[in-house]
């Protein structure tokens, strides 16, 4: 693939990226709000947001493995279709006055990220090796579009129409149209089947190598320590007497802290190597622990998140770019499944158990428990790091 062509693939799956975040954005922003409408108790407000993360955890296995042999761009546009008519769904769920098919309709939003979520894996398969880790940059720095544009749409689309929010999720069924228009232009080559890949190794053999290991842990470490600390931030400032307008604010730059390093995340990687940045990511980790434990203030929250947020970007990008040297093509499928599965089921934890955290026990508890996580992410790096000097 030529170095222009690369480029065009890699600058559309980003584009796509910035359009499948923007529709899950939106339903973590208005999915609760549109459920407590409609929901007999108030406890099953939030189950059209629970839906959408059940319905990643479905997709990501068959999704993974069903591209592995059909190729990248059937499955990126069947899962934009699952966007589409999720969106549709959901709507009319809103509009019967229907728990149900709204839940419904955010379980197929889910299943199309659970999709969407292997474009960073096609930009590195498109990209040449130098040029690898700043494709997988690029790609999440879609992100940064999707943490303004989700909230957008979500807020506009409320009173569009009657009942409240079923505009939303129009508009996030025609964000799903125009990502399914935008993939129409890929031109990713269809998975190579001949001996030059050699026969794929059993998964457990793939899973069991050190380096596998450690890139999975260390961005499930990112991703899980990102989500128990973000979900658990607006109950925790609302307890210390802070706005919810101000909780917003925090959640909102420390979006943009995670996506905007993503612009120069893959040429860090490039300069310095990808083991380095991953520690470093895990140093900024640690740093938001300090900064949270300093006091309850706007300024500790607004700071410690802006940390999470970019610790979280260097090991997860961090972790991608080390896992893709791990396997064959013929492997790929199953190998990026185990890992995007496992990473999903830690964060999937850590939102769950972080209310329980902070009812009963308090908020710098709860960053103080990261510490023994973050210090065993730190020692298997260093291992490797070790390891990779000694038998380069």
């Amino acid at each position: 693939m030529s170095g222009h062509s690369m480029h065009r693939q890699v600058l559309i799956l980003a584009s796509a990226q910035a359009l499948f975040q923007t529709a899950s954005v939106a339903v973590v922003t208005v999915g609760a709000l549109a459920g407590s409408q409609i929901a007999a108790a108030a406890q099953l407000a939030t189950a059209p947001v629970a839906s959408m993360m059940l319905g990643t955890a479905i997709a990501t296995v068959p999704a993974s493995l069903w591209m592995a042999r059909a190729g990248r761009k059937p499955g990126f546009l069947f899962g934009a279709l699952l966007g589409v008519l999720g969106g549709l769904l959901a709507a009319a769920g809103i509009w019967q006055r229907s728990l149900l098919v709204l839940s419904l309709g955010t379980l197929l939003v889910g299943a199309y990220q659970g999709f969407a979520q292997f474009y960073r894996f096609a930009a590195a398969e498109v990209a040449e090796p130098a040029f690898r880790p700043r494709a997988i940059g690029w790609v999440l720095a879609g992100g940064v579009v999707a943490a303004l544009l989700g909230p957008m749409i979500g807020r506009f689309g409320g009173p569009l129409l009657e009942p409240e929010y079923t505009g939303s999720f129009l508009l996030l069924a025609a964000v799903s149209v125009l990502a399914m228009i935008l993939l129409s232009g890929l031109r990713i080559p269809l998975p190579a089947t001949g001996s030059e890949d050699g026969t794929a190794r059993p998964l457990g053999e793939i899973v069991r190598q050190p380096t596998y290991l450690v890139a999975l842990f260390g961005a499930a470490t990112g991703f899980g320590a990102m989500v128990l600390a973000m979900t658990a931030t607006p109950l925790a400032m609302v307890h210390h007497q802070h706005s919810l307008g101000a909780a917003a604010t925090v959640i909102q730059l420390h979006v943009l802290g995670m996506f905007l390093p993503s612009f120069f995340t893959g040429s860090l990687i490039a300069r310095f190597g990808v083991v380095p940045i991953m520690l470093a990511g895990v140093a900024l980790l640690a740093g938001h622990v300090l900064l949270a434990l300093s006091g309850t203030a706007f300024s500790s929250f607004a700071s410690a998140l802006v940390l999470l947020g970019v610790g979280w970007n260097f090991l997860y990008i961090g972790g991608t770019t080390l896992l893709t040297t791990t396997y064959t093509a013929a492997e790929r499928g199953r190998a990026q499944a185990a890992n995007d599965l496992s990473i999903f089921l830690v964060g999937l934890a850590a939102s769950l158990s972080a209310g329980a955290l902070l009812e009963f026990a308090s908020w710098q508890t709860l960053n103080v428990l990261l510490l023994p996580w973050l210090g065993l992410a730190a020692a298997a790096l260093v291992w490797l790091l070790y390891q990779r000097r000694v038998s380069p």
